[in-house]
C-alpha cells in the first residue's frame, strides 16, 4: 500500500493499529513510536494548517488529527492510566489492600464537613475538637485544609473519627472535590434558620458524585426562626430523605454554638459508616495515602498533611507524593506531638519532602530513595508537558498574521502559603471568562514567599506576581522595584479574582459603534480656486460638525463610505457645527458631489463592555 502524502510530504502508513501517547506528547514522541522522521510530521502538520515544532507539547486533537491522516488510531492516555503504568513498571500498586481478608483490620471513618458559607462548619469542627481556628481566618472563610482525629463513644466502646476540614467557598471547588475523594462520610451542615442555599447544593453534588454517604447536621436550632422540619422537606428534593420520613439519611438537630447534640452527630456518623461501608484496611503493608494539604515551613522545609489510607507509615520510609519525593524524617499529630507510626485513617504532618506536593496527590512508600526520585521526575515531566499542551494557543495559518501583529496576554506567577490554596486560586483565575481576545497564562506557581527567581522570571516574561498570604523574601522586593515587576499581595481570594478580572477586561480592545450626528442635503455647488468644490447645504436633521466623518448618498445609494468634513461655514464665519434647519457651506475630502446628494455625518464612539 502506498504511503499517504500530505502536501507532497510522504508519511509512514499505518494499518489502523493503536498508538498510545501521553497527554502533552510532542511530534518527536509520536515519530519515535511509529519509527518516522519527526521533520516529516512537522511538515505534514504545516500543510494541515497547524504550526508546531518537533519538540513542542501538542494537544490531543492535533495528535489525533495527524494519526487519522496516517491511518493510526492515536489513543491519548489519561494521567491516571499513565500513572498506573508508571507504578507497574516499579511493581507498585495504589488503591489496593494487600494480603487476605484476615489481614484487614477496622479503621476509623474519615469525615468531611461541607455546607454553605456561614452555616457553622468551622464552629462545628471547633466545638468537636475544642480548639478555635476561626480567629486567624481572613475574609471569613477557612483558607487551609487540616485533618484532626477525635475520640467518641458508641455503645460503650471508644471509637476514633478522622475529620478533614475543607474550605467552604465555591472558589475552592477543586480542593473540596479532592477532599471528598479521600472521604468515607460527609457531614452536610445546613442552618435551620437559613435552609438550603446554593453552596449547600454544590457541596451535596460533590458528596453524591464521590458516592459518599451523607449525614445532615441541622445547625443553629437555638436561633430564632429555626425550622428544622423545613430543612428536611427541602432536602427531599435532592434525594436526601430523613429516616423519620422513611428514608435512609440520618438528620441530627444540633447547635454547634451551645454544644447541643454534637455527641449524637458523631454517633450518627459511626452508625452510618458501620451500616453502609466496610471500613477495613491492612496495617501491615507499605503505606499508601493522600496529601491533604502542604506548605513550605521556614524552619522545616516542605511539610505535608497526609492521611494514611492503608498500611503503616514509619519514620525513615522512602516516600513519593505526586511529583515530590523524600524520606520521612519526622511525623507530627494535630497537637504537634511526635508520631513514630501512622496507621490507616491517621492524619499526620510529614517532614522530609524535597519539594511541596500538591493537595490531593497520592502518597506511596517505595523501597528506596532512587525509585521515589525516578517516579517523581517522570510525573513532573508529564505534568509539565500536559500543562504546556493545555496553555499552548493554537495558531493556524489563517490567523497567523493577526497573532503576529498583537496578542493580548496577561502572564501571572502565583505564590501562596500552601499548595491547596495555590491550586484553588489557579483554578478560579483560569475560570475567568472575558472572551477570546485576551489570554490569561499562569507561567509559574509555587508554595512559599516571593523569591528573586520569581522576580527574574516575571521580568523576562512581563508577568505580574500574586502573593497569597505570603510576602517577598529578602532582596526580592528591591529587585522587583528595580526591574519594574508588579507584586500584588492578597489574603482574600475573592479580591484577587475580582482584580485580575478587571485587569483582563482592561486589556480588551475597545469596541466602537457608529453614532449618526446629522443629515444635510446639497442645494447648490460653488467652485473655488483655493478649496475646490464648496457644497451649499441645508441641514435636515441633527447637526453637521467640522472634522466629522461623513458618507455621501446619491439616489439612496452610498457613493462613498468614508470622507471628512474638512471645513464648515455659516454665512461668512467659520463654524464648529451647524444645527438642523440652518444653511451652511462645507467642503469634503471627496470632490465628486452633485446637487441633491445627501451628506450623512457620523462619529465612532467607544461602547462600554458589559
Amino acid at each position: 500500500m502506498q504511503a499517504p502524502s500530505v502536501g507532497g510530504v510522504r508519511l509512514p502508513r499505518g494499518s489502523g493499529e493503536t498508538v498510545r501517547l501521553a497527554r502533552g506528547a510532542s511530534l518527536a514522541d509520536f515519530a519515535e513510536k511509529i519509527d518516522a522522521n519527526p521533520a516529516a510530521l512537522v511538515q505534514a502538520l504545516f500543510h494541515l494548517g497547524e504550526m508546531v515544532t518537533a519538540t513542542q507539547s501538542v494537544s490531543d486533537e492535533i495528535l489525533e488529527l495527524l494519526g487519522s491522516e496516517m491511518n493510526y488510531n492515536v489513543l491519548v492516555v489519561s494521567p491516571e492510566d499513565e500513572d498506573r503504568e508508571l507504578l507497574e513498571r516499579f511493581d507498585l500498586t495504589f488503591g489496593e489492600d494487600e494480603g487476605v481478608d484476615e489481614d484487614l483490620e477496622q479503621r476509623p471513618p474519615v469525615v468531611t464537613v461541607m455546607g454553605h458559607v456561614d452555616h457553622g462548619k468551622t464552629r462545628l469542627l471547633d466545638t468537636i475538637r475544642k480548639a478555635n481556628v476561626r480567629e486567624g481566618e481572613a475574609g471569613g472563610i477557612t483558607q487551609h485544609i487540616g485533618a484532626y482525629q477525635v475520640l467518641t463513644e458508641l455503645e460503650g466502646n471508644e471509637r476514633l473519627i478522622t475529620f478533614i476540614d475543607t474550605p467552604g467557598h465555591e472558589a475552592f471547588t477543586a480542593m473540596r472535590a479532592r477532599g471528598a475523594k479521600a472521604t468515607d462520610v460527609a457531614i452536610l451542615v445546613v442552618a435551620a434558620d437559613d435552609g438550603v442555599m446554593p453552596q449547600t447544593i454544590e457541596a451535596l453534588n460533590h458528596a453524591q458524585a464521590a458516592d459518599v454517604p451523607i449525614v445532615v447536621a441541622v445547625n443553629k436550632i437555638d436561633v430564632e426562626g429555626a425550622n428544622p422540619a423545613k430543612v428536611r422537606q427541602q432536602l427531599t428534593e435532592y434525594n436526601l430523605v430523613a429516616e423519620e420520613y422513611g428514608g435512609e439519611t440520618m438528620f441530627v438537630d444540633i447547635s454547634a454554638k451551645q454544644n447541643l447534640n454534637v455527641d449524637a452527630l458523631l454517633e450518627a456518623v459511626l452508625l452510618t459508616a458501620d451500616a453502609t461501608l466496610d471500613l477495613r484496611a491492612n496495617p501491615d503493608q507499605d503505606a499508601q495515602g493522600v496529601a491533604i494539604e502542604a506548605h513550605l515551613d521556614r524552619g522545616r522545609g516542605p511539610v505535608a498533611t497526609v492521611l494514611i489510607q492503608r498500611g503503616t507509615l514509619r519514620v525513615g520510609d522512602s516516600i513519593v507524593a505526586g511529583d515530590a519525593y523524600g524520606r520521612v524524617r519526622r511525623m507530627l499529630d494535630e497537637n504537634g506531638k511526635d508520631v513514630h507510626e501512622a496507621t490507616p485513617s491517621r492524619p499526620v504532618q510529614v517532614v522530609g519532602f524535597t519539594s511541596v506536593p500538591g493537595a490531593g496527590d497520592s502518597l506511596l512508600v517505595v523501597d528506596e530513595d532512587r525509585i521515589a526520585r525516578q517516579i517523581a521526575d517522570r510525573r513532573n515531566a508529564r505534568k509539565r508537558n500536559a500543562l504546556a499542551a493545555k496553555t499552548r494557543k493554537r495558531i493556524s495559518l489563517e490567523d497567523l498574521d493577526s497573532v503576529l501583529k498583537e496578542t493580548h496576554q496577561l502572564n501571572l506567577i502565583i505564590k501562596g502559603d500552601n499548595s491547596g490554596t495555590v491550586e484553588a486560586l489557579e483554578e478560579a483565575l483560569l475560570g475567568i471568562d472575558v472572551g477570546e481576545e485576551v489570554e490569561l497564562r499562569i507561567i509559574d506557581r509555587g508554595v512559599g514567599g516571593v523569591t528573586e527567581t520569581n522576580v527574574n522570571l516575571a521580568s523576562a516574561s512581563n508577568a505580574i506576581i500574586i502573593g497569597f498570604n505570603v510576602r517577598a523574601e529578602g532582596k526580592a522586593t528591591e529587585l522587583a522595584n528595580r526591574e519594574g515587576v508588579e507584586v500584588r499581595y492578597y489574603s482574600v481570594i475573592y479580591k484577587a479574582i475580582d482584580e485580575i478580572e478587571q485587569a483582563l477586561k482592561g486589556m480588551l480592545k475597545p469596541i466602537y459603534e457608529e453614532v449618526e450626528l446629522g443629515r444635510t442635503e446639497i442645494r447648490a455647488i460653488f467652485k473655488s480656486s483655493k478649496v475646490g468644490l464648496i457644497a451649499g447645504c441645508m441641514v435636515q436633521s441633527g447637526i453637521v460638525r467640522r472634522n466629522a466623518k461623513a458618507r455621501v448618498i446619491r439616489d439612496n445609494v452610498v457613493l462613498v463610505e468614508q470622507t471628512t468634513v474638512s471645513s464648515l461655514r455659516r454665512e461668512k464665519d467659520d463654524a464648529t457645527e451647524v444645527r438642523e434647519g440652518f444653511e451652511c457651506g462645507l467642503t469634503l475630502t471627496f470632490n465628486d458631489i452633485r446637487v441633491g446628494d445627501i451628506i450623512e455625518c457620523y462619529e465612532m464612539r467607544e461602547k462600554p463592555r458589559e
